[in-house]
């Protein structure tokens, strides 16, 4: 009842900002039919007191004050809303950029921010007016310029947070670029948080344009609530009656105004924050398949005395080699921190910002990952290599149907219709087991064994070489986890792919695996065939993981003994 209740009163009081704003508007743009006199035409005595023909009387010129107050909603609200529209925009377009881009970037906008935010708003607007001059222009660039900060800080902790979502994630490692993944994922998630940040912004707007207007800083050819507030002020509308109809006409809309788009801002604030805007269709930018050299016919996946640190002295891997062969499984083995994760990462590019490959590299299809070019990696990614991520639910987009998913992973590296793409987003189905009924299902309708059906077709889609699989059974009971894994061994022995499988279950990959590499403390202690590995181990961090490992076999050997 409590939720009910606070719902209904945010819907009311939006209500109400709504109605009050709606007045003003149309008011606003009917002003010159509104009005019953042009405000720059002296059409009273001077001081006049309301009357039937002046309802708010006359100023010290004789210009009547109700079409004063109408003809300055116009100026008012033009200067809010646009103001508010620059400085939406600008902080927007810093607060993604420094949010995705992270680094220098990041490091050097917000450092601008900062700055804009530790100085005095009032004040601020007050100097660069002085400088700029009076007028309409001057008003609205420096009110957009001193509040565009805020909403960029905001706006840049939502997308780092985004940033490292699963299913940005997977984008990226399918080969999307940053500007198709800002377009496509990050500006619609933001959009929620943009709309009543806007709405809040026009509040502000409008009662700096007051302040400034007041001070001596509006136009006075173009009279506005502010302007008529500075006027009464400098006349001496203070030593009459005048006040009473020069002074609070103006300063009530003021105070109306800003509590209209205060109600509605903070009702959309509410209502939108904990949402997520539906997919907007728009056409897919596509991606140049990525030509191979001669030296492709080696083996995919070559990862050759690979070292990667943290910082400037955190190790994350040290002086790994192995490679995966066409048509073969090998398992990196090891415990949570033994750095599988960071050989994984480094194969497919995508290490954090914090680490780097310090020596050796990584070859995908004979091309050197660490010194390719950021455009023909993204080229390669979801081509040539493709991931199967971890949790499938996560690196899935939960408003978007699996279809729309898997088209989306088709058309990110291939010029063809939508169409076509289709029809292999149906094989892509059929392939890995799920029926071509579930394309418009969407992730929360799907069990946790049939999204990783469905990552597993992404991994797929443009029949890549190389496919590394971060944990794909975690969070499966064990029927789901046998399912998944005899799929990804018919799979990878259909397609010949080169399959690497990140996991810290031994018993698990030891049943279908070629050959296990063991990883500890971010070394490679012990790679061999699968029987050696779990048979005759010869290091002793491996047989103490092979022995740790519950196995059925002994104990019904002894038994039947």
């Amino acid at each position: 009842m409590t939720v009910l209740g606070t719902k209904t009163r945010s819907q009311r009081l939006a209500l109400v900002g709504a109605v009050i704003l709606g007045t003003l508007l149309v008011c606003a743009i009917a002003a010159p039919w509104l009005a019953s006199y042009d405000p720059a035409e002296r059409v009273a005595r001077p001081f006049a007191g309301p009357s039937a023909a002046h309802w708010l009387g006359a100023d010290d010129v004789g210009h009547d004050l109700l079409s004063m107050l109408v003809h300055g909603a116009r100026i008012s609200m033009f200067v809010g809303i646009v103001a508010a529209l620059v400085a939406t925009a600008l902080g927007t377009a810093v607060g993604v950029v420094a949010g995705y881009g992270r680094g220098a970037v990041d490091t050097i906008l917000m450092r601008i921010v900062d700055v804009v935010l530790s100085l005095p708003v009032l004040p601020l607007t007050i100097v660069i007016g002085v400088f700029a001059g009076p007028g309409l222009t001057t008003r609205i660039m420096v009110i957009s310029g001193v509040l565009w900060a805020g909403l960029a800080r905001e706006l840049r902790a939502q997308v780092l947070t985004l940033r490292e979502r699963d299913y940005i994630q997977a984008e990226r490692a399918m080969g999307a670029g940053p500007l198709y993944v800002l377009r496509r994922h990050i500006l619609p998630a933001v959009v929620p948080l943009v709309i009543p940040q806007f709405v809040l912004t026009v509040k502000t707007a409008i009662l700096l344009e007051a302040s400034l207007a007041f001070l001596g800083l509006g136009d006075i050819s173009e009279a506005s609530w502010g302007s008529m507030l500075s006027m009464a002020h400098s006349r001496n509308a203070f030593l009459t009656d005048a006040w009473l109809w020069w002074v609070l006409p103006p300063g009530t809309a003021i105070a109306v105004t800003v509590l209209g788009f205060a109600l509605l801002g903070n009702a959309i604030e509410e209502r939108s924050r904990p949402a997520l805007l539906p997919r907007r269709r728009a056409r897919v930018r596509t991606t140049a398949p990525l030509e191979l050299p001669a030296s492709a016919g080696r083996d995919p996946l070559v990862v050759d005395d690979l070292t990667v640190v943290y910082g400037r002295d955190g190790r994350g891997a040290t002086n790994i080699s192995f490679t995966v062969a066409p048509g073969e499984l090998v398992g990196l083995v090891g415990e949570s921190g033994s750095g599988k994760s960071t050989v994984a990462a480094a194969v497919l590019g995508l290490l954090p910002p914090a680490a780097h490959i310090a020596s050796g590299g990584v070859l995908v299809s004979g091309r050197e990952v660490a010194t390719m070019p950021s455009a023909e990696l993204r080229a390669m990614r979801g081509n040539r290599i493709s991931l199967i991520p971890q949790e499938a639910l996560s690196a899935l987009n939960p408003v978007r149907t699996i279809g729309s998913q898997l088209d989306e992973a088709v058309l990110a590296h291939r010029s063809c219709p939508r169409g076509e793409a289709r029809e292999r987003t149906l094989e892509l189905l059929t392939q890995v087991g799920l029926g071509t009924d579930r394309v418009d299902a969407y992730p929360h309708q799907l069990s946790g064994g049939m999204r990783q059906r469905v990552v597993i077709a992404m991994a797929l889609a443009n029949e890549p070489d190389v496919i590394v699989a971060d944990e794909p059974t975690s969070g499966l009971d064990v029927l789901r986890e046998a399912e998944v894994l005899a799929l990804l061994d018919h799979l990878r022995t259909r397609h010949a792919l080169a399959l690497l499988i990140v996991t810290h279950n031994l018993p698990v990959i030891e049943r279908i695996a070629d050959r296990i590499a063991v990883m500890k403390d971010g070394e490679l202690v012990e790679i061999g065939t699968t029987r050696q590995i779990t048979t005759e181990p010869q290091h002793p961090y491996t047989r103490r993981l092979v022995e740790s490992a519950p196995r059925l076999v002994p104990v019904l050997q002894k038994v039947t003994g």
